[in-house]
């Protein structure tokens, strides 16, 4: 028998206003080094100031209709103040989690209606004789949770070193199954104001912490250059992400338990009531400090709107699918086209794939059996400059060698590893610094499995921020399990 759970009549929404000029959707357009955007179970301060209720707004406006699912609540931002009965303001003391700097405040200078937006802005000063931070956050926490729908927003981030806005859900609460990470997170979007041509999508969840990302990286132009539609599909068994109405991350295999302990039944975390809640961070873990180059006057994380849409019900009766485990090849090796044979697509997620982030630049072919890796900027990261193969089978207890040979146009460095992506980042091969030389090299490590099964391990080739652009060559990859 199916379980269905039935959404109760929704409740009058609150007014649909137009915003920022244009409230339809923006232009087209769809994560590798992950970071913990929360990580705390303290209760939040919220206080509200400067705000409207929704009944001194204007009349209803358009509100586009989403075929199968109903209007739950919005929020245009058309009024003067904030309206709340949708938000509050969160106050919170710098370094409160991810070493960020800023104070999150709730005075009008840090968190105002502008022209059909709610501005989050971030403001540099000093205090005692040095730079103090301070931004704003606002939640829906015990105002507007629902479980299960359809998140949709339009915003425009800033650009600017050490800047990280973020649209993200969390649980009404969070002790339900645990404090973070088991009681699960929903990042509808992020994007680093040092790199505003990618933005991120994720979910964290489980103990160990395990999380699952999708990127979205535009051709031409940036996030913080336009206004661009965010959305999140949440439904019992499966999580979608969408940027501009394209599809570019699914989720469905999620856990949480506590530590060594049995995990709870599927598909928790994600079956309880979560809020929305949007904040613009100032340094941190992730994105760094902010430099002489970040202009605090343009530090505004500018939404146009929010609006969650609810299907009339949902089928509860759902199952967590099988992981898959990748077959080794007849030799015994895990990578496929280890050997180059296929002069293969490095930007689609089949097999090998080529990748930058932070300031990298560069380019990646192969050609007669050989992976070439050419640097033109070697970023500021490790990963700046990218060549991964993910997929591959860890099972605990086991042991695997990763050999392959390489060299360089010069003597340099790279780091090689194998990563868990969707498992907290953790590393099965240690991150390992090793210098290719200009004649080819056998390189040979060994690492013994011991955490958790996972389906998904990733060998890395990181060639960023080593101190040398020079050209590095590789063949013959293999990563096999050994005795």
């Amino acid at each position: 028998m199916k379980h269905k759970l039935r959404i109760p009549a929704l409740l009058a929404a609150v007014s649909l206003l137009s915003g920022c000029g244009n409230s339809d959707s923006s232009s087209s357009s769809s994560a590798d080094s992950a970071a913990d955007t929360t990580g705390t179970t303290e209760a939040a301060q919220t206080t509200t100031t400067e705000t409207t209720s929704a009944a001194e707004k204007p009349d209803d406006t358009d509100v586009p209709a989403i075929d199968g699912y109903e209007l739950l609540w919005h929020d245009e931002f058309n009024g003067d103040k904030v309206d709340d009965t949708n938000w509050s303001f969160e106050k919170r003391p710098s370094g409160w989690t991810n070493q960020e700097l800023q104070e999150y405040t709730i005075a009008g200078d840090t968190i105002f209606v502008r022209d059909g937006c709610l501005v989050l802005k971030a403001i540099k000063s000093e205090r005692d004789g040095k730079d103090y931070y301070e931004s704003g956050k606002v939640n829906s926490q015990h105002k507007r949770q629902f479980t299960y729908g359809k998140v949709v927003a339009r915003a425009k981030v800033p650009e600017g070193q050490g800047l990280w806005p973020a649209i993200w859900m969390m649980p009404e609460d969070e002790q339900h199954y645990g404090q973070w990470p088991k009681c699960g997170e929903i990042d509808i979007m992020e994007v680093l104001g040092s790199a505003t041509e990618t933005a991120y999508g994720t979910i964290h969840y489980g103990a160990p912490h395990a999380e699952q990302q999708g990127t979205v990286v535009l051709d031409s132009g940036t996030f913080a250059s336009d206004f661009h539609e965010y959305s999140v599909e949440w439904e019992p068994g499966e999580i979608r992400w969408y940027i501009d109405d394209k599809l570019y991350l699914t989720v469905n295999d999620w856990f949480t338990a506590e530590e060594g302990q049995d995990e709870k039944p599927y598909p928790a975390p994600f079956d309880q009531p979560f809020f929305v809640q949007m904040n613009l961070a100032v340094g941190g873990t992730w994105p760094g400090n902010p430099d002489d180059t970040t202009d605090f006057d343009k530090a505004e994380f500018e939404i146009d709107y929010v609006r969650v849409y609810q299907k009339p019900e949902y089928d509860t009766n759902v199952t967590k699918p099988e992981a898959q485990y990748r077959e080794a090849l007849e030799d015994g090796n895990f990578i496929f086209n280890g050997d180059f044979a296929e002069a293969e697509d490095l930007t689609d997620d089949v097999n090998w794939k080529f990748l930058l982030f932070e300031g990298g630049d560069g380019a990646a072919e192969i050609k007669d059996n050989t992976m070439i890796i050419t640097t033109k900027n070697e970023g500021t990261v490790d990963y700046s400059v990218q060549l991964v193969q993910p997929e591959l089978p860890m099972i605990k207890g086991k042991k695997y060698r990763v050999t392959f040979d390489a060299w360089a146009d010069e003597e340099r460095d790279i780091v090689v590893c194998v990563s868990a992506p969707t498992a907290g980042w953790i590393r099965y091969l240690q991150d390992t610094t090793l210098t290719v030389p200009k004649e080819k090299k056998t390189f040979t490590y060994d690492f013994e499995m011991k955490d958790k099964d996972d389906p998904n391990g990733r060998l890395e080739f990181n060639l960023g921020h080593r101190g040398s652009t020079a050209t590095v060559y590789i063949t013959n990859v293999r990563v096999e399990e050994v005795s």
